[in-house]
């Protein structure tokens, strides 16, 4: 989600997105719940952190609470490595209501804290 709501703020910066230990295919229900807010991400397919360790980049932004223990380390150049955690919606348990509710929530936060983040480190001014 984090990676579709960046793209959708600036298309000419370049996001990757990658997991410790990627799912076969994005969640059904954060595809849903990012359509609601115009952002399709409904052709990403998760990927593996290991693809990008060797590669350079101005951020590194880990974004599951689990993550920013297990992410591996970098060999390639990043200039700066940032924790913005967040429950993680896939783990919800309870009604589709409830568990729908929990993955709007989590978007909600993810669009305001990566907003904050882009206005405050991806703008010219």
């Amino acid at each position: 989600m984090a990676e579709g709501f960046l793209r959708s703020f600036d298309t000419s910066i370049e996001v990757f997105s990658a997991g410790t230990k990627p799912a076969a295919a994005v969640h059904p229900l954060a595809v849903e719940v990012m359509r609601q807010e115009l952002v399709d991400i409904s052709l990403n397919k998760p990927k593996s952190v290991d693809e990008f360790l060797g590669k350079a980049f101005d951020y590194v932004i880990t974004v599951c609470d689990g993550a920013n223990e297990s992410c591996p380390m970098f060999t390639g150049k990043v200039e700066h490595r940032l924790h913005i955690g967040f429950d993680d919606p896939a783990e919800a348990t309870g009604t589709k209501d409830e568990i729908i509710a929990v993955f709007r929530r989590v978007r909600d936060e993810i669009n305001l804290r990566f907003r904050q983040f882009y206005n405050e480190n991806l703008t010219a001014g």
